[in-house]
């Protein structure tokens, strides 16, 4: 298998389709990417601006044998769900809305068992990303940790162990 190939099927968990639907209708088409970039930085707006990458992580998190495929599964239909909740409430998928209707559209799934889990699920990545090590992809030169003036562990990680 050349490289180029094995770097698709790595990501494609990430970088495949969700199909939304709107009742019986199909309404559109997303990838958790999209969604999961936009949700993470409405939960977790320091990310963002200490240059975190938490997709870049949640790729090794994805290729991960120890990470179940239930586990993946429910990521995938939380972004399912997360987007056709906002269809229905503003007829629009999650990344198109405003931050005022992303923010009001949280707060009620956070009320639901699934959007906690799914919510919570985002939240631990998003700061495993941030406080990780950098070898790992997201604490991008440390950001995480010089932002909470944090010394990481001293033998740093050679390789990748996830």
């Amino acid at each position: 298998m050349n490289n180029s190939r094995r770097k698709f099927l790595q990501y494609g968990f990430l970088s495949s389709s969700v199909f939304l639907f709107n009742g019986c209708t199909l309404f559109g088409v997303t990838t958790p990417y999209a969604t999961i970039k936009v949700l993470q930085n409405d939960l977790v707006p320091q990310a963002e601006e200490l240059e975190i990458h938490v997709i870049s992580y949640m790729h090794i998190v994805f290729k991960h044998k120890r990470i179940t495929k239930s586990d993946k599964e429910f990521l995938k239909n939380g972004v399912k769900w997360l987007n056709e909740e906002s269809i229905k409430s503003y007829h629009k998928e999650y990344v198109k809305l405003a931050k005022y209707q992303r923010e009001s559209l949280l707060q009620s799934i956070a009320k639901t068992s699934w959007g906690e889990s799914f919510l919570y699920d985002i939240m631990n990545y998003t700061f495993e990303a941030m406080l990780g090590d950098p070898i790992y992809g997201g604490n991008n030169k440390q950001a995480g940790w010089k932002w909470l003036e944090f010394q990481g562990g001293i033998p740093r990680p050679k390789k990748v162990y996830i």
